[in-house]
């Protein structure tokens, strides 16, 4: 090897001029897109050769497999690549081709973005809210929303996927580094011009026949008009009646006719009324009166009722509440058709609120006002099991169209309710007494066991104290069940009514079918309720004991335990 001792001969600056010159070339920066010589393949990775790196870039096969690269796999292709690091901890050269392509991409969408000019991409799936699509240049992926992808709602956009069209870029986040596009911009700028001279026919005042409607919006009614213009008309210029939904008053597919009010040649729009075109009903609304009755015409039949027109411009609401006296949650589906003609009543009328109020039942009598005065309360009448549930029948009366009910509690004095109610069955003929009528409520009550003799009245001529006989029917763990001899009724009486002696107080000393005598503790007609107590009944006995017998030795063969005792208190007392 030849040393050079000095710098400063004619061969050690030539040298030094080759190297500056070769060096030049050669700009090697972190961060910066670099192009890559693919000199070995492997079967997991592709090696570059870049001019001026110390080593070789590594790529991973599959990540250029996943970019569509699959064709560049080649030994002597170049691909770009993005230097990461030009030395990495273990001493190797870190690149990425995603990350390059995605620069490049995004660089070509900020360049169409800032000249104002579409891009070519095709829509490659479906996500919430819209689609995704794909640069077919760089590959990036971008957003198209749902509104943004043809000038009218589409149900199916099939036929749009995977083709190449083009897109307006309407929105870049250079942070985020997300994009939006448009293709519905692209479709209307080919009909703006189009659209202008189609504006141009049209001036405030004109009339607009058999316009269809196409959609609704919360802010007002879309339509078309000759298949070359869409127009609105806002929700205040639909009706003089208030209007919460355009769904009120119109169906999809229907004509009507429109009046200009507004025409922007600048924003391309006209805006139409359909009340214009009649004048004002409010303005005569003191022609109307309340509680008369009106011919109405049915123009919309909603689930919650139908919407009605007065007069032309003068819509109002027939609630399903009005429309029957005796069904509940009535169809106006079933009543009805759009275009028939019926009676109603004006219910109520509010200038200020712009609103009327409207029933078809009143025009009808109350069937419940007739039943009233066909069947006043206390009546006895012969009703038809037509309905039953877990707690109650319903009768229906004569040929009324009234259902009366009837709590299982009114069909006994005797059995458990619920347990009489089994007996029953629809088409079963029962006499009833009629215990309540609510007109207003629309509710008849009435009851089977106040047709019959009332077996409390047992009690009519009873008093509390007073001992009666009684018969031991059964007895369980919380007492005894008596009937009381000439009484129907069965009562209970507790186990801690049974004896003053806890002792003796056990309902196993009881087989059943006994006769015992027992005290009425209680009694309440109009409650009909009675306490019955053997205790209280030993209770009155046993005091007069103590006032008859006043010696200790009195009294002794009487069944009392404690008698003894209680006379020697009684003989300390009075010394």
């Amino acid at each position: 090897m030849e040393i050079f001792k000095s710098l400063s001969t004619p061969a050690s600056k030539e040298f030094e001029k080759l190297l500056n010159s070769q060096l030049s070339k050669i700009n090697i920066e972190e961060g910066k897109i670099i192009e890559g010589k693919i000199n070995k393949i492997t079967e997991k990775f592709v090696f570059l050769f870049v001019e001026g790196l110390k080593s070789e870039p590594v790529l991973d096969i599959n990540e250029l497999k996943s970019m569509g690269l699959s064709d560049k796999i080649k030994v002597g292709e170049t691909i770009s690549v993005l230097l990461e690091k030009i030395e990495d901890k273990n001493g190797e050269v870190l690149v990425s081709a995603s990350k390059a392509m995605k620069i490049k991409g995004w660089d070509k969408l900020v360049e169409a973005y800032e000249k104002n000019e579409p891009i070519m991409g095709k829509i490659t799936s479906k996500c919430k809210g819209g689609c995704i699509v794909e640069h077919i240049d760089t590959g990036s992926l971008m957003f198209l929303p749902g509104s943004q992808i043809d000038s009218k709602p589409l149900k199916d956009i099939s036929h749009l996927m995977n083709e190449p069209q083009k897109f307006a870029l309407i929105k870049l986040d250079k942070v985020r580094g997300n994009a939006c596009v448009s293709r519905r911009e692209i479709i209307s700028s080919y009909k703006k011009e189009d659209k202008a001279k189609i504006i141009e026919k049209y001036k405030v005042g004109d009339i607009i026949k058999g316009a269809e409607v196409k959609g609704y919006s919360t802010f007002g009614c879309f339509f078309n008009v000759n298949g070359e213009l869409d127009v609105l008309v806002h929700l205040q210029e639909i009706s003089y009646s208030r209007v919460h939904h355009p769904d009120e008053v119109f169906n999809i597919g229907e004509k009507h006719d429109l009046k200009v009010i507004s025409v922007d040649k600048e924003k391309l729009q006209v805006g139409c009324s359909v009340k214009q075109l009649s004048p004002d009903p409010f303005e005569h609304i003191e022609n109307y009166e309340l509680k008369k009755i009106y011919k109405a015409k049915v123009v919309k039949i909603m689930d919650f009722g139908a919407f009605c027109e007065l007069e032309p411009g003068l819509t109002t609401l027939l609630h399903s509440s009005e429309l029957s006296w005796l069904k509940k949650n009535v169809s106006a589906k079933k009543m009805f058709k759009v275009g028939q003609e019926i009676d109603c009543v004006i219910t109520e009328i509010d200038k200020e609120k712009r609103r009327v109020a409207i029933s078809h039942k009143l025009t009808q009598e109350n069937p419940f006002e007739t039943f009233e005065k066909k069947y006043p309360v206390g009546s006895i009448v012969e009703g038809e099991v037509v309905n039953k549930n877990e707690y109650s029948l319903f009768l229906r009366v004569d040929d009324m169209d009234v259902d009366a009910f009837l709590h299982c509690n009114d069909l006994t004095y005797l059995n458990n309710g619920e347990e009489e109610l089994t007996k029953y069955k629809k088409g079963d003929k029962i006499k009833v007494k009629i215990l309540e009528i609510k007109v207003s409520d629309q509710k008849v009550r009435v009851g089977l066991r106040q047709t019959l003799k009332d077996p409390f009245d047992w009690f009519k001529d009873k008093k509390i104290n007073q001992t009666i006989t009684v018969k031991i029917i059964s007895t369980d763990n919380k007492g005894l069940i008596v009937r009381p001899e000439g009484c129907e009724m069965d009562f209970n009486i507790k186990k801690t009514q049974i004896a003053i002696n806890a002792a003796d107080a056990r309902p196993t000393r009881f087989t059943g079918g006994e006769r015992i005598d027992c005290a009425i503790a209680e009694l309440d007609m109009n409650k009909r309720k009675v306490i019955l107590s053997i205790k209280l009944l030993e209770e009155i006995e046993k005091k007069e004991a103590l006032e008859k017998y006043g010696a200790e030795g009195s009294g002794k063969n009487l069944p009392f335990s404690s008698l003894s005792e209680d006379l020697k208190k009684k003989d300390k007392e009075k010394d």
